[in-house]
C-alpha cells in the first residue's frame, strides 16, 4: 500500500520500548495532533543531564503542520517535555484544568507562559482540527482529571486511551466513563492506543480506597512522627494522608518544591480539601509534640537531591527523623530506581525509624494507576478495534499486550508492536507499517533547549572515570619553538605530590614531540595539540592503564 494524503499516519517520538518520555502524534493530510509530551530522568551513566525529552525532528521539520498538542494527563512523563516543545513549535495546547495547573507551572519556570495558548477542555469538548474531529472519555488514574480520546476521520476512529485503570470505588470520585467508551465501540474503531505499563501483572488493579484505610490505621498506631513519601502528582494519596492527619489531630508540613507546587495548584482549582490551620511551615514541625505531627515529603523513587534522601542521611534543615517516627514508602519503585530506594530504607532503619515499604500492593500502600490485565482486556472489549497499537511500555509489556489483544478477539496480524519512530499507516480500511521517522533521545542540560550531543557524554564519562590532564606551552611567536618547559596539571587523575616522576617524564616526552616537528607544523597549534595529545596519551597509558582527557593549552611569547 502507498500512502497518499488521505491515509492516518500514526506514530510514536517517545513511550514505545520504554516507560517515560510518552509522546504521540496522528497525522491526516495537512494536520498533525501532537499526543502528550514528557520526559524521563537520567540514570547515572548519563552525567550533568537533567532530563531525556523525545526527538522532535519530524515535528520541526513539518511544523505548518503541527495544529494542536493534546495532553491526557499531568504526569511528568506526559507534561515534562512540553516547555521544549513549544519554544520549537508554539501551537495551542488542549488539557483539563487540573492538568492546565501544573503545565502553567512549568511554563512560568521557563518564562513562555504568555505566549502560549492554553485551552481549557473536559470529557465532553469537542474539537474540530481541519477534517479531524476530537471528542474525550474520562477514565481513572493516579492523577485527577485524565481523558482518553477519540479522533474521528473520514477514514475511521483512532482512540487513544491515556493511562488508565478501571477502579469502581476511585478516590476522589474519578470514576471512568463506561457507558461512552461502550458507546464509542459500539461506533466502531479501526485503530486503537492502550497503554501496556501493566501488562504482564495478571488480575485487576487493587482499589485505590484499600489504601486509604490503611494510611489512617498506620496514623492511629504511630506514636511518632509520621513521614509519608509519594508521588507529588498523586493527589488522591495526599488527600488521603490529609483525611488522616484529621482523624489523628495531626498538623501536615510539605517537604519537597514540587509537593508544595502542586498541593497548592490542587487546593486552588479545588481537588484538595485541607482545613484551615492544619498545613504548618517545616521550620515550625519542632514546635509540636511528635504524635501531632505528619510530614508529606518528596523521594519515593530515591531521588538523591529529594527530601526522602536528604531526611535519611540527616540533611534536611529544620526536619529530622527520630527513632520511634514512622517513615511510609507510598509508591512502587519504577524500574531502576530499585536501589536507590533500597539505600534511602537502610538509612531510615539506622536512624530507628519504623518504616513500611514494598513493591506495589505488598505493604497495602501504594496501588498502581494503571491498569492490570483484567482492565486491560476490558478496555479492548468495549472498544473492539480492528487495529491494536500497545503503547507506553517496555518491550516485553507490549508484547503481552499483544497477546491480551488475541486473546479477546483482535485478529493475530492486525496488532503492531512497533518501536519509537516506526509509523502505522492505514488507508481504504487497511493498515501497514513500512515507514519510519528519526525518534531518539533528546537530552537537556539545565533549562536550556540545547542539545547535549553523545560526544559530551563521553567527555563527561571520561573526566568522571579518569580524570584531566591540562599541559600548558609556551612557544615562542617568531621562532615557533618551546621557551620553557611544559607545565603540566593533573585534575582528578593522579596526586602531583606523589606522581612527580610520571609529570616529569610526560613533560620531557612533550617537550621531544614538540621539538622533533617539522617547522611548518609548529606553526599549526591544531597539529602541535593533537601531537602532544597522542604521545602523552600513550604513554600515560602504558604506565597507568587510565586514559585521562588531556587538554593542551599553548601560550604565545
Amino acid at each position: 500500500m502507498s500512502t497518499n494524503e488521505n491515509a492516518i499516519s500514526i506514530f510514536a517520538l517517545g513511550g514505545l520500548n520504554e516507560v517515560g518520555k510518552n509522546m504521540y502524534a496522528i497525522e491526516y493530510k495537512d494536520e498533525i495532533i501532537v499526543i502528550d509530551c514528557g520526559n524521563k530522568f537520567p540514570d547515572e551513566s548519563l552525567l550533568g543531564i537533567d532530563l531525556i525529552i523525545p526527538d522532535m525532528t519530524y515535528l520541526v521539520e513539518n511544523k505548518e503542520k503541527v495544529k494542536a498538542l493534546i495532553v491526557t494527563h499531568g504526569h511528568e512523563d506526559h507534561i515534562g517535555g512540553i516547555p521544549f516543545f513549544l519554544k520549537k513549535i508554539n501551537v495551542p495546547v488542549f488539557a483539563t484544568r487540573f492538568t492546565l495547573g501544573l503545565i502553567e507551572l512549568k511554563l512560568k519556570e521557563h518564562r513562555i507562559l504568555r505566549e502560549t495558548e492554553l485551552n481549557q477542555i473536559d470529557s465532553n469538548s469537542s474539537l474540530t482540527i481541519g477534517e479531524i474531529n476530537v471528542t474525550f472519555f474520562k477514565v481513572t488514574h493516579s492523577i485527577p482529571d485524565c481523558l482518553g480520546i477519540v479522533f474521528r476521520t473520514p477514514e475511521g476512529n483512532v482512540v487513544h486511551t491515556g493511562d488508565f485503570k478501571f477502579d469502581l470505588t476511585p478516590a476522589m470520585d474519578e470514576h471512568a466513563e463506561f457507558h461512552k467508551i461502550a458507546d464509542i465501540g459500539m461506533e466502531g474503531v479501526l485503530a486503537l492506543l492502550s497503554e501496556s505499563t501493566n501488562a504482564e501483572r495478571p488480575g485487576s488493579t487493587p482499589s485505590e480506597q484499600i489504601v486509604g484505610e490503611n494510611v489512617e490505621e498506620v496514623f492511629m498506631k504511630a506514636e511518632g512522627k509520621v513521614f509519608l513519601s509519594t508521588f507529588a502528582s498523586n493527589v488522591s494519596r495526599v488527600q488521603q494522608v490529609v483525611d488522616a492527619s484529621r482523624k489523628t489531630n495531626r498538623k501536615l508540613a510539605l517537604l519537597g518544591r514540587s509537593m508544595v507546587n502542586v498541593v497548592n495548584v490542587a487546593m486552588e482549582r479545588g481537588y484538595l480539601d485541607v482545613p484551615d490551620g492544619m498545613l504548618i511551615d517545616k521550620k515550625e514541625v519542632h514546635e509540636f509534640p511528635p504524635e501531632k505531627v505528619a510530614v508529606l515529603c518528596t523521594g519515593s523513587q530515591g531521588e538523591p537531591l529529594a527530601a526522602l534522601s536528604r531526611l535519611s542521611t540527616g540533611n534536611f534543615r529544620d526536619v529530622e527523623i527520630f527513632a520511634g517516627d514512622t517513615v511510609i514508602l507510598a509508591a512502587g519503585p519504577i524500574p531502576g530506581n530499585e536501589r536507590s530506594v533500597s539505600k534511602i530504607v537502610d538509612n531510615l532503619f539506622t536512624l530507628g525509624a519504623h518504616v513500611i515499604y514494598g513493591t506495589g500492593s505488598s505493604s497495602g500502600m501504594h496501588v498502581s494507576g494503571h491498569g492490570y490485565q483484567e482492565d486491560l482486556k476490558l478496555m479492548l472489549t468495549l472498544l473492539k478495534p480492528k487495529y491494536f497499537i500497545p503503547i507506553h511500555g517496555e518491550h516485553r509489556m507490549l508484547h503481552h499486550h499483544r497477546l491480551l489483544a488475541e486473546s479477546v478477539g483482535v485478529q493475530k496480524d492486525h496488532t503492531f508492536v512497533m518501536g519509537n519512530g516506526e509509523i502505522v499507516d492505514i488507508q481504504y480500511g487497511e493498515a501497514r507499517s513500512t515507514r519510519k521517522i528519526p525518534a531518539g533521545n533528546t537530552y537537556v542540560d539545565g533549562i536550556g533547549l540545547d542539545d547535549v550531543e553523545d560526544i559530551v557524554l563521553r567527555d563527561r564519562k571520561q573526566l568522571s572515570e579518569d580524570g584531566m590532564l591540562v599541559i600548558v606551552l609556551t612557544m615562542s611567536k617568531t621562532e615557533k619553538k618551546l621557551v620553557s618547559d611544559p607545565d603540566t596539571i593533573s585534575r582528578g587523575f593522579v596526586y602531583m605530590k606523589d606522581s612527580d616522576e610520571l609529570i616529569k617524564d610526560v613533560n620531557k616526552l612533550i617537550e621531544k614531540t614538540v621539538s622533533n616537528m617539522k617547522e611548518e607544523d609548529r606553526s599549526e597549534w591544531n597539529v602541535i595539540k593533537q601531537q602532544v595529545r597522542k604521545a602523552a596519551g600513550k604513554h600515560l597509558f602504558q604506565q597507568t592503564k587510565k586514559k585521562p582527557m588531556i587538554l593542551p593549552i599553548i601560550i604565545e611569547v
